[in-house]
């Protein structure tokens, strides 16, 4: 906007230089175009223009960290946007909501596609990532989105809560979308019987979509799913997960949380012509996570860190790795189990205990079994609880993978 001011000033200067009168014909035209002035209500002045973009500066400079704490502050994020648990500490970046420890469970069962969840303290934020945290508006504003049209005899959980509670809300909420702004702009009231020669109305506020369009909509959302998650539709012949009913899956307790770092990969299987673009998906219980695409590489570096809840019933790792398809289905490239039940042991010893200095606390001995490469030493570091891990990567012709786990408590 400033560039094309100074340009119009010059090309004004310009004329006046070399003609006192104005230019006559297309001249003319061209010529009040350039001179004429654009109003207020179209545009900000350059002055307003300039003064916003030193204040966008301004707040990117605190550096990602910084700009998440100070979001923290506002009013709506102080509490959990679903159930209103006090200083909470995570987020769903997808959504746009901050949340607590408990409610982050639930939202990871959702998927990652419907809930991506990030630690404000635990996870490396971007300023894209803040930027697209900042440009959703936080607690209050996607609440008042999707909880437009929350019923009036419906109560939100509370902070003490149980999981059921936290997982009905929550999927009503987000997954379903039952109270969600916009589904009922065209009509507020809706037949209170299902047959539909009925012409009683319900209760102003309740959640009002008819069978044929909650249908549509559900039918809608899974192809969704299917376009944005491509490598969903292999899960099932490749992980073999037991599928249990949504209303199960997230009632879990969870007593902690596993954050993976999944470093490298070694001489992995051609799957293309003479490469692969592998990717890696970690699953654990109901939940699934996955890292992003390297292309047309064997020996790819991913250096990504990704955070799982810890069931009670402590269900091993699942690393399952694919190649990238554009147009096929995903290759399968190999997968492993990974026992997290010691780390997870030695992780419960260390916050009973007073130990402060860095020292090993275990370790699970390379065999056949779990494939590993070297021993996976558990150690204490800083005060974090972490095992590395290199294994082999089993029902493919070849391939090893590099690990690295951290056990979270759920205080953090």
């Amino acid at each position: 906007m400033i560039r094309s001011s100074i340009w119009k000033l010059e090309m004004s200067t310009q004329y006046e230089k070399s003609d006192p009168t104005p230019p006559t014909g297309s001249r003319s035209c061209l010529y009040d175009l350039l001179c004429s002035d654009t109003p207020r209500w179209d545009r900000p002045s350059d002055a307003d223009t300039t003064s916003w973009l030193l204040r966008k500066e301004t707040w990117r400079s605190f550096g990602p960290q910084a700009r998440l704490e100070r979001m923290l502050e506002d009013t709506g994020n102080r509490v959990c946007a679903d159930c209103g648990s006090p200083d909470p500490k995570w987020v769903s970046l997808s959504i746009g909501v901050f949340i607590c420890i408990k409610c982050s469970g639930v939202h990871r069962s959702l998927g990652s596609h419907i809930s991506k969840v990030l630690s404000v303290k635990l996870d490396e934020w971007t300023e894209d990532q803040v930027d697209g945290l900042v440009n959703l508006g936080g607690n209050i504003v996607v609440n008042n989105k999707y909880e437009a049209f929350l019923p009036n005899n419906l109560k939100k959980p509370r902070p003490d809560s149980s999981i059921e509670e936290r997982s009905d809300f929550i999927k009503r909420k987000y997954e379903m979308q039952q109270f969600l702004e916009g589904e009922q702009t065209s009509c507020r009231l809706q037949p209170h019987h299902r047959t539909p020669s009925s012409t009683l109305p319900l209760p102003p506020g309740y959640p009002l979509l008819n069978e044929k369009k909650h249908s549509e909509k559900q039918s809608r959302h899974r192809i969704g799913n299917r376009f944005r998650n491509s490598w969903g539709r292999k899960d099932s012949d490749h992980l073999k997960i037991s599928k249990k009913s949504n209303s199960l899956a997230g009632m879990v307790e969870f007593v902690g949380l596993i954050k993976v770092n999944v470093v490298k990969g070694t001489n992995l299987a051609v799957r293309d012509m003479l490469s692969s673009d592998p990717y890696v998906i970690l699953a654990l219980g109901h939940q699934s996570v996955k890292t992003r695409v390297i292309k047309n590489n064997l020996n790819p570096v991913w250096n990504e860190s990704l955070m799982l809840s810890i069931p009670e019933n402590i269900p091993p790792l699942r690393v399952i790795v694919y190649d990238k398809d554009t147009f096929t289905t995903d290759d399968f490239m190999g997968d492993a189990e990974i026992d997290i039940q010691p780390l997870v042991a030695a992780a419960k010893a260390y916050e009973k205990s007073k130990i402060q200095e860095s020292m090993q606390l275990g370790k699970c001995v390379a065999n056949r079994d779990n494939n590993f490469l070297k021993d996976g030493i558990i150690n204490l570091a800083d005060g974090k609880v972490k095992q590395e891990i290199s294994f082999r990567l089993q029902n493919v012709e070849r391939g090893t993978l590099e690990i690295e786990l951290e056990c979270v408590p759920l205080t953090q």
